[in-house]
């Protein structure tokens, strides 16, 4: 799927996003539920044109960045979309950063203007009086300080605005990309991206359509929450769920509960939290769920059922990256080989090739490589890493994977995650899977320790439900209970039980860290 063939050459998505649900009839249709408030099509076309009236009154030009440093809030919707229309390039930014991050946001985005959610400031501040480039800094459901106040300056802006006559291929957003090491890296991405990932992921896997109500517990910042939240729902004119808070697992089951979602999006270590919540099924209503959508990291085949036969629902594991915008392999509904991330989406083609791009045999653990008309144009001041990356129109996600003789996809960690013990590959995320299948296992990260020998073995870090019930008895019982479900040479050697595993923000476990 090109989106030369489905969008005229001149195109703002914010019109497709925004503007297209109120001249199809929508205008007093639900769009986000935020708090006890709920914003109609209407409401948020005039929150987007005021905002993108009031970036215009403090100068903001087409292609200037604008930094979003907003909680999942109507902040966030009116600046994002408000940016696009008069062709500024918005910057959904992690809200769980440092001032140190803030500041290198700021810098190397040259952003001109900000906008940051009140609570974000104490951590932002700093960094905000620092940056380089920045000229102007609106302040969100709070006192704003010595910077404007957002709701003060849209309040007076205009609330007529056309959109900007951008291109299909003109930028639309950028957004921010961590690896194992290194800084964050932008990427940029075009007007017809988003477009190509609900047209393929959103009604060719989803099916989703105007009668769904979306609950992410990824938030917007996220390349996941963005799509989940942001954009899938606009597409059809369905209703979402803007949740600032903290997603905790009774939290989730009582904004299902409360919200009644026909389509919840978690990932794997909240469907793990929610799972060890007792009597969630009788405690709260889930019975308004059709689908629930997994990605960020692999979804073990014990989660997956135990999930399915507790609450009568299934989920669909995926994979996408921040870089191809949306998810490109997935399960189907009604069609889930658990464990396996699923088949390709409709519109991406994929392939796995070794490290020198020579295509490997079906079976074959290699480098994923994906081509789709979502991929990002490239990295934002980052040359050689772009080079690294995009191989024409393909993108090696840096992802290990072999597909079966169904055509169904396996994942086997990231590219530094991979151990080779007596030089055969073994994926963390399948001795990983088999531990949580232990009864006392909540969590379990595995990493490369090397022996006596200086030769690596699999090490795993183990969070167990009950914490007291750590003991040298359970460390054999473990090593042999992974003996047992898998080749034994990929049993972990060492078995360390810890409170928590490091995480990112988003919930992915960082491994390096506890490489390191």
């Amino acid at each position: 799927m090109n989106a030369s063939e489905l969008l005229p050459a001149q195109f703002n998505a914010a019109t497709w996003f925004v503007d297209r649900n109120l001249a199809e009839g929508r205008g007093g249709t639900p769009a986000f539920r935020y708090d006890d408030r709920t914003l109609t099509y209407a409401d948020v076309q005039e929150l987007v044109d005021r905002t993108g009236n009031a970036l215009l009154e403090v100068g903001v030009e087409t292609d200037n960045r604008v930094l979003v440093l907003c909680l999942d809030a109507p902040e966030f919707i009116g600046t994002f979309w408000g940016s696009i229309k008069i062709g500024a390039v918005p910057i959904p930014t992690n809200t769980l950063m440092r001032t140190a991050d803030y500041l290198y946001f700021l810098n190397d985005s040259r952003a001109k203007v900000a906008v940051v959610s009140a609570p974000l400031l104490a951590e932002a501040g700093p960094a905000l009086a620092e940056a380089k480039h920045l000229r102007h800094v609106f302040i969100a459901g709070g006192a704003p300080g010595r910077f404007m106040a957002y709701e003060d300056r849209i309040a007076r802006a205009s609330a007529s605005l056309a959109a900007a006559p951008t291109s299909r291929d003109d930028t639309a957003f950028w957004q921010y990309s961590s690896g194992s090491t290194g800084f964050p890296k932008g990427a940029v991405h075009l007007q017809h991206d988003m477009v190509i990932c609900c047209e393929t992921y959103g009604k060719q896997v989803l099916g989703i359509g105007p009668t769904d109500r979306v609950f992410s517990a990824a938030k917007l910042f996220f390349a996941y929450g963005l799509g989940a939240t942001g954009f899938l729902p606009m597409s059809v004119g369905a209703q979402a769920m803007l949740f600032p808070h903290r997603p905790t697992p009774e939290g989730v089951f009582e904004t299902i509960t409360r919200f009644r979602p026909t389509i919840f999006f978690g990932v794997p270590t909240l469907y793990a939290g929610m799972l060890a919540v007792k009597e969630a099924e009788t405690r709260f209503d889930t019975s308004s769920l059709r689908l629930c959508v997994s990605a960020g990291e692999a979804l073990p085949d014990e989660l997956y059922k135990r999930w399915r036969d507790r609450f009568g629902v299934e989920i669909i594991d995926g994979i996408g990256t921040t870089e191809v915008g949306y998810i490109f392999i997935s399960n189907r509904p009604g069609q889930t080989r658990p464990g396996s991330t699923g088949l390709p989406v409709p519109g991406y083609e994929l392939a796995i090739v070794d490290d020198d791009g020579r295509s490997v045999a079906r079976g074959e653990i290699g480098n994923i490589r994906v081509k789709g008309d979502s991929t990002m144009a490239y990295y934002w001041n980052k040359h050689e890493k772009t080079k690294e990356t995009l191989f024409g129109p393909w993108i090696q996600t840096g992802d290990k994977y072999y597909q079966d003789e169904d055509g169904y996809y396996w994942y086997c960690g990231r590219s530094d995650d991979m151990l080779k013990v007596g030089g055969i590959w073994v994926s963390p995320v399948e001795v990983e899977a088999t531990l949580v299948r232990h009864p006392a296992v909540l969590e379990a990260a595995v990493v490369g320790r090397e022996d006596s020998d200086r030769l690596v073995k699999p090490q795993a870090f183990v969070v167990l439900k009950d914490a007291a019930s750590g003991s040298a008895a359970l460390v054999d019982e473990l090593k042999a209970f992974v003996k047992d479900k898998i080749a034994p040479y990929k049993y972990p050697r060492w078995i360390e039980f810890v409170t928590d595993l490091p995480k990112t923000a988003t919930g992915k476990i960082q491994r390096f860290k506890l490489r390191a």
